[in-house]
């Protein structure tokens, strides 16, 4: 059996309407279209949203909020706590580390941000970082490598 087997069944399918086939088809002559006008050309009628000429609503309102989503960058982020937890006794922090742990997904944008506390000094590689994050690192005696430009570092 196969999808187009299912429902509706054949005799249940309601036929197209054939227009323009003679006048006692109902549907002759000017098929349904009336005489003369815009919708009675080939290729008439107007575009979805026009307004007869009047400024359509879509250009009336303001326009607000990130409109550029192809290029929009989305980071997993990263307490430092959780880092320190799971990296215990270790020096030395690269993404390819956090992947590996499963901390987030593979491949994304990662961000560390300074919730939690770190007692121990390590060297922490990700794509960018909180201020209050390699604040927290630094004044362990670790260091931070960002990937990207970052603003924040």
């Amino acid at each position: 059996m196969r999808l187009h087997e299912l429902y509706p069944f054949a005799e249940e399918r309601k036929n197209r309407k054939r227009v323009g086939r003679g006048s006692g088809s109902g549907r002759g002559k000017t098929a349904g279209r009336g005489h003369k006008g815009q919708n009675s050309r080939s290729g008439g009628g107007v575009p979805a949203g026009f307004e007869g000429g009047q400024m359509p609503l879509a250009r009336r309102l303001p326009k607000r909020g990130f409109k550029n989503a192809e290029f929009k960058v989305v980071y997993e982020v990263l307490n430092i706590g959780r880092l320190a937890q799971v990296f215990a006794g270790e020096k030395e922090i690269t993404l390819d580390d956090i992947y590996a742990r499963g901390l987030v997904k593979p491949g994304a944008a990662v961000k560390v941000l300074g919730v939690g506390s770190i007692e121990s000094a390590m060297s922490i590689e990700a794509h960018r970082f909180s201020a209050s994050a390699v604040e927290k690192i630094r004044s362990a005696g670790g260091s931070v490598k960002s990937l990207e430009q970052n603003l924040d570092v």
